[in-house]
């Protein structure tokens, strides 16, 4: 491995780009204002003493440049903000110093790099957080409506709601009054809207886990019971290389890990820290919540193509009685009785690595309860 002469910094940010270069030989720093353009960055790169490596804080303006640069020859690591070190006295923050604090963190080797994703794996992660969106814009529009007929003293009471018979029902709701008419035309014209754009998005989805470089690994987490395609597709796309964790590291990349406040000869540990990546947390949040369901909410599937090994069913919980594979995948079925399950307080005490709930208190060192070896990534309240 070269390592680099000159260490940039870049702030970046739309309009512009404030770059500082450190000479490791000489110790001169050049700084530079460029253009947001790709190209002009790498132009003013080509003229500093090679060999060049260059960092730049991860934020909305993406991983185009880094792309950009990589594909020109130039060392590159995009920093994750929230693990740079920053002196506490600091209360002067402008451009400049930004750029010369990331090319001094890049030249004493203290940079903490994201995983940049190629073109198709961002915009496959683009589409399902578009999908996300589209749920939460649906859920709005929805409560527009109901709250809007409430206000009025109009209860649906025929059953569940957001189905056929429900959507009948709304559309014969009329008002003598034409501004509110006029209203509650517009709100369920948005939900409906709404509806359509969600669907549209989670066709896209299907087909893209079914013929994709994700369908294997699609494939594979559709075995868990609690997931499906759109769970097992969003999990592919937003944690990308899975190679790059380990068991314990992953609960630490999705928040998914107890908070801990330690000093001397007590412990003690909170809620999980929701920290990382919130969209796939979610949704692993969510499928471990499905599997608390009865049984029969459950229907049988087969996942094809799965390609499954021992290891994997012996993980899955696949070689359980409840589950058969065939050469073709798993076939999922119901279990004849539904597992005794305490009664959970918080969607946090759900998944592995959640943490004790309710937090546990602080033990003393005169405590004769003996001592517990606890392990990141691991529930601790004793519950199963």
């Amino acid at each position: 491995m070269v390592v680099q002469r000159t260490s940039v910094g870049l702030d970046v940010h739309a309009r512009s780009v404030v770059a500082s270069a450190l000479d490791g030989v000489t110790g001169e720093v050049t700084e530079r204002r460029l253009t947001p353009a790709y190209a002009d960055v790498a132009a003013w790169l080509g003229g500093l003493s090679g060999p060049v490596k260059v960092t730049y804080e991860a934020g909305p303006t993406g991983f185009g440049l880094a792309r950009f640069l990589r594909a020109a020859g130039v060392e590159v690591e995009v920093a994750a903000p929230s693990k740079l070190l920053r002196p506490s006295g600091d209360r002067v923050k402008t451009d400049v110093r930004d750029a010369r604090h990331l090319a001094r963190l890049l030249h004493a080797g203290q940079i903490v790099a994201v995983a940049v994703p190629d073109e198709a794996t961002e915009a496959a992660r683009d589409l399902v957080r578009a999908r996300e969106d589209a749920r939460g814009d649906l859920m709005s529009a929805r409560h527009r409506v109901s709250k809007l007929l409430l206000r009025q003293g109009i209860i649906w009471s025929g059953g569940k709601a957001w189905t056929g018979v429900h959507d009948r029902w709304l559309r014969a709701q009329r008002f003598e009054c034409a501004p509110l008419q006029l209203t509650y035309d517009t709100a369920y014209e948005t939900m409906l809207a709404a509806l359509g754009r969600r669907d549209r998005l989670d066709e896209a989805i299907a087909a893209l886990a079914a013929d994709s470089a994700f369908t294997p690994v699609v494939h594979r987490l559709s075995c868990l019971r609690g997931v499906a395609t759109l769970t097992a597709f969003g999990l592919a796309v937003e944690i990308g290389d899975w190679h790059r964790f380990t068991g314990r590291s992953i609960g630490a990349y999705l928040g998914l890990v107890p908070t801990e406040s330690s000093s001397g000869a007590s412990r003690s540990q909170g809620g999980i820290t929701k920290t990382g990546n919130a969209h796939a947390r979610r949704l692993l949040i969510e499928a471990a919540w499905h599997t608390t369901a009865p049984p029969t909410a459950f229907p049988a599937r087969t996942c094809a193509g799965a390609g499954s090994t021992p290891a994997l069913r012996r993980r899955t919980g696949a070689d359980a009685p409840t589950t058969g594979f065939t050469p073709g995948g798993c076939t999922s079925t119901p279990a004849p009785s539904a597992p005794s399950w305490r009664t959970l307080r918080s969607p946090a005490s759900s998944p592995a690595g959640a943490g004790p709930w309710p937090p546990s208190r602080t033990r003393s060192r005169a405590d004769p309860r003996p001592a517990r070896t606890v392990s990141a990534g691991h529930n601790t309240s004793g519950r199963r």
